[in-house]
């Protein structure tokens, strides 16, 4: 496995969390607020203090040099401060430091992360004057160019708590076949996420957090239910079946 998580435990956050991601899986996590589900990434990353056995790689996560998991580990927080005016295209190229890649490569992997979060257009303008979205995307491309190629860093993995917060549809969707297309070139990807159908119909497995504990795990299909919505979220839901992927859709009411 390329993550391993083992009983994972956080006071008052997070209760004995266990989970195992494959290169190439997508991990989605669900939960109500306050689930722990940020709270279990920053376990992950070490940025919230945990008992627990983190391995990544078959190595303990704590256990590598900080440049070697700068350039195997990139996580994107749910909220991201800069009030410095750098350009869209400075703030992605942040990502690039931990590498010795040389100019040339650093500079075409930003435009094809650009590319993919379709912000080639705001690269010069000042990333403090961007739309919410805008930043959003700007931030994405930013974590993907520090992952974007396997021979800069070999095994890799991506964290993400709330990618799609402030995107519409469009951009949604180009997200998660961004997400997608990562996977498909051996990529880690754990993702929590609000939009619980959303979730579904791009994640191999999810995880459904109450309270700081795993109360389902499986497949899409497994986890999305309307038994484990009512636990979940203590709301009344529908599911039912897309009738173009067979994934499971949320109704509300």
């Amino acid at each position: 496995m390329s993550l391993a998580v083992r009983d994972l435990y956080v006071p008052d956050r997070l209760h004995g969390v266990d989970l195992a991601v494959a290169a190439g899986q997508r991990l989605g996590v669900i939960g109500a607020n306050g689930a722990g589900k940020s709270t279990l990434l920053g376990a992950i990353t070490g940025d919230v203090a945990a008992r627990g056995d983190v391995r990544f790689a078959d190595r303990r996560l704590a256990d590598l040099g900080r440049i070697e998991r700068a350039r195997r580990v990139a996580c994107l927080a749910q909220q991201q401060s800069l009030a410095f005016p750098f350009t869209a295209r400075q703030v992605v190229a942040l990502a690039r430091s931990p590498h010795a890649t040389g100019r040339a490569v650093d500079t075409a992997i930003i435009a094809e992360a650009a590319a993919a979060m379709d912000i080639t257009h705001l690269l010069a303008r000042a990333y403090t004057r961007l739309s919410g979205g805008e930043r959003q995307r700007v931030q994405l491309a930013r974590v993907l160019a520090q992952i974007w190629r396997a021979e800069d860093a070999g095994t890799r993995l991506l964290l993400l708590d709330e990618p799609v917060a402030a995107l519409d549809i469009g951009h949604q969707s180009q997200v998660m076949a961004t997400l997608a297309r990562l996977a498909a070139d051996g990529v880690a990807v754990v993702f929590v996420m609000h939009d619980v159908s959303l979730a579904a119909a791009y994640a191999d497995r999810l995880i459904a957090l109450r309270a700081g504990q795993v109360v389902a795990s499986g497949t899409p299909a497994e986890v999305v239910t309307e038994a484990v919505m009512a636990d979940v979220f203590a709301a009344r839901t529908r599911v039912i079946t897309h009738p173009d992927t067979g994934r499971p859709v949320v109704l509300h009411g």
